[in-house]
């Protein structure tokens, strides 16, 4: 066993993936728990000087109203994570579900389903989130709402294809000839065979919310004021870049380490775990 690879419960986990993971715990960590180990309140102004620089009391310096950036970063893994981890846990669990579904009824439901999904997914995302956020509002719910439907599409597609090549197997040719619904067959045959790819795609389209988040609440279309996440963290602070950098920059290393963490996971997972077919 190299160094570069330990055994774990049976499989090999690359030490990139130990290394994302430590990360990912950590910012997972930091959304439950985070603002109580806040130094100062998130949305207290701390000190008269805006955009204060690094500092003993302030590990991050201070924003535009002289509030405690590290503070505001601890609340914004909150609502970014949070948001994210909800959006990404509905749009698969439908997506997945339905392409399900879908893949085991085939006929008219197959049909109707996937040009009605392939309909929604030719929509440009941000586009779609801009719109929908723009009339409705952008509260807590109504952005998981959006984020969950922008990313259904994605879900159901790539779980109706895992499925229609496991319902052509022979062992669900024999659940079938035993009598077998389809309720049992989705959850009994086919789900079983097809959670390890389906998990990997849901980290994949969690990064994708988190970017999306992060750029509608740049835009100013997020989580709204007084509360923030990353990207309006960013926004605040834009303006500050030349004499108020780590206001900006650090927000940005957050979403970065994040996305970046669980795309290494995604990547140097076993190949057993991505792919039941390897």
């Amino acid at each position: 066993m190299s160094f570069s690879s330990l055994r774990l419960l049976g499989y090999r986990i690359n030490v990139v993936a130990i290394l994302a993971s430590l990360f990912i715990l950590f910012w997972a960590a930091m959304a439950l728990f985070g603002t109580s180990f806040a130094p100062h309140s998130p949305g207290k102004v701390v000190d008269f000087d805006y955009y204060g620089p690094i500092s003993a009391e302030f590990p991050l310096g201070t924003d535009y109203l002289g509030r405690d950036i590290l503070s505001r970063i601890l609340m914004g893994a909150s609502y970014t994570v949070g948001i994210s981890l909800a959006a990404v846990c509905l749009a698969c669990a439908s997506g997945v579900a339905l392409g399900m579904a879908a893949a085991v009824t085939g006929g008219w439901i197959d049909v109707v389903l996937s040009r009605f999904l392939d309909a929604l997914s030719s929509i440009p995302s941000k586009l779609f989130g801009l719109v929908m956020v723009a009339a409705i509002g952008s509260s807590t719910p109504v952005l998981i709402l959006v984020l969950a439907v922008i990313y259904t599409p994605g879900s159901y597609r790539f779980a109706r294809a895992l499925a229609v090549n496991i319902n052509t197997m022979d062992f669900v040719a024999v659940a079938r000839a035993r009598g077998e619904g389809t309720f049992y067959l989705i959850t009994q045959e086919i789900l079983p065979n097809i959670a390890g790819p389906v998990l990997a795609d849901m980290g994949l389209r969690f990064v994708f919310i988190v970017l999306l988040l992060s750029g509608l609440s740049f835009l100013g279309l997020g989580v709204q004021p007084p509360y923030a996440d990353w990207g309006s963290l960013v926004k605040e602070n834009i303006g500050a870049l030349a004499f108020g950098a780590p206001a900006v920059i650090a927000p940005c290393i957050a979403i970065a380490s994040l996305t970046i963490s669980v795309n290494l996971l995604i990547d140097n997972l076993p190949t057993k775990i991505r792919d039941r077919s390897a």
